[in-house]
């Protein structure tokens, strides 16, 4: 019987012990439990991954927009935003954040403002960049992005017309 209420009063010294605290000694923490994880980050011992979230953007996408470019040629260059408010959907939010090994967070952040389904401003991190003469000396390439209103049907659908169940659209 005394084992075993012994036992009991070593368990819960234990137990109990992993609440206390300890002095600030270089970079521990006031709590035990904190100051493992700010040991062990302080080595070469523990690995930090790459934390990168948002969308991607360059100084090369943002020098191919210039005003009066529809929401779909700007979509094209920059993908699809981050994020688009209800309220505001002439205005697109493209955010990117990049942590390197537990470092420091970099942020960078572009806003992208339409009328009438048209670019009229930029703004944020990245500006276009200006041009020497006023004319932009780079090849341009023109991509024709297909309608897809206007592609023919489908195997599935071409087969259900043919049945006599397919619906006229």
């Amino acid at each position: 019987m005394q084992k075993h209420l012994i036992c009991c009063a070593v368990s819960a010294t234990l137990l109990l012990s992993g609440c206390g605290t300890v002095d600030t000694v270089k970079g521990w923490s006031k709590a035990v439990g904190d100051s493992i994880p700010n040991i062990l980050g302080d080595t070469s011992l523990m690995h930090r991954q790459d934390i990168q979230q948002g969308n991607i953007v360059t100084q090369e996408m943002i020098d191919k927009l210039h005003p009066g470019m529809s929401r779909r040629q700007v979509r094209y260059i920059m993908g699809t935003p981050i994020l688009v408010d209800l309220f505001h959907q002439d205005r697109w939010d493209y955010f990117y954040s990049m942590q390197k090994g537990g470092k420091a967070t970099t942020q960078e952040r572009v806003s992208l403002y339409f009328k009438d389904d048209k670019l009229t401003r930029i703004e944020g991190d990245f500006r276009p960049s200006p041009t020497t003469d006023g004319l932009e000396n780079k090849k341009e390439t023109l991509v024709k992005v297909p309608d897809f209103e206007s592609q023919e049907k489908g195997f599935f659908a071409r087969t259900l017309e043919k049945m006599g169940l397919g619906g006229d659209d």
